[in-house]
């Protein structure tokens, strides 16, 4: 599978731009051969939406987006005005045409600046799903920071990994240390899981709120393969295999050896313990 890593910037709260910027994104892709592109997450509104959350969600799909699928398939994340009128933070995946699935964030960041919260209803599913290209899975940074999804994700046999985000730069740090705690995240869940982890951040700045970019695909042996630079616009191209896969869990076989009967069995006594 060869996948395109779009780290971009997206204009805060105009749609049309965005989609223009994401269309030129697909056809540099499709003529460059590529099979799926993805985009950071919120790609199609910006992050900072907070009052604009409720003007610029979408019901449905752009249309060219789907014709474009038929070319290429597409992972973007967008503000979608779900039942009874309340926005998820969501993620898409087209392919030939149609919504093939769509990821509603689980995990919403609400503490330091983030205020997700206050703006978006909580997804309540974590799973797998099947294409043309295998089985995948995609979620939305701060979903990634959670074990419990990576190990759901990988036990429900997702051989792909991909991760949105819209990753803060902190103040303070090295710039070298800006993405170590994403990093070493994704390079576990590569490793410990034998998958490839596929990471498209942001870049840009929205109310004061830096971006750092630096998306990278990581191998299912931990390695990365392809990382972006940070702060500035860029594209990734990679070819991503099956071989690898297997090679890398018949190296270190600890995704085969795990025990979900012990696991289930734990988890029914920690909710029981806690319940009483």
């Amino acid at each position: 599978m060869r996948v395109h890593i779009e780290q971009m910037k997206p204009v805060l709260g105009d749609r049309e731009k965005n989609l223009l910027k994401m269309l030129e994104a697909i056809d540099k892709g499709i003529a460059s051969g590529e099979e799926l592109i993805v985009f950071p997450e919120l790609c199609l509104n910006g992050y900072v939406l907070e009052d604009l959350v409720f003007e610029t969600a979408i019901k449905d799909v752009p249309e060219i987006l789907l014709e474009k699928s038929r070319e290429i398939s597409i992972i973007f994340g967008a503000v979608e005005m779900g039942e009874g009128d309340y926005p998820y933070n969501t993620l898409f995946y087209l392919e030939d045409g149609k919504v093939i699935y769509k990821h509603r964030k689980v995990y919403l960041a609400n503490y330091g600046m983030f205020f997700e919260g206050r703006y978006f209803m909580s997804g309540d599913k974590v799973r797998a799903f099947d294409t043309k290209f295998g089985r995948v899975a995609m979620v939305q940074g701060e979903d990634m920071m959670h074990q419990s999804v990576q190990f759901i994700l990988a036990q429900d046999n997702a051989k792909y990994i991909f991760v949105s985000a819209a990753a803060l730069a902190r103040l303070g740090i090295n710039k070298h240390d800006i993405s170590s705690q994403w990093r070493e995240i994704l390079k576990s869940n590569s490793y410990l899981n034998g998958v490839y982890t596929i990471f498209a951040n942001r870049v840009g700045v929205e109310d004061g709120i830096t971006f750092f970019g630096n998306s990278m695909a990581i191998a299912p042996n931990g390695e990365i393969i392809q990382e972006a630079d940070f702060m500035k616009e860029e594209s990734l191209s990679c070819e991503l295999s099956d071989r690898k896969i297997r090679a890398a869990r018949i190296a270190t076989p600890i995704f085969k050896n795990e025990n979900l009967d012990v696991t289930k069995r734990e988890i029914e006594r920690i909710i029981k313990e806690r319940t009483n």
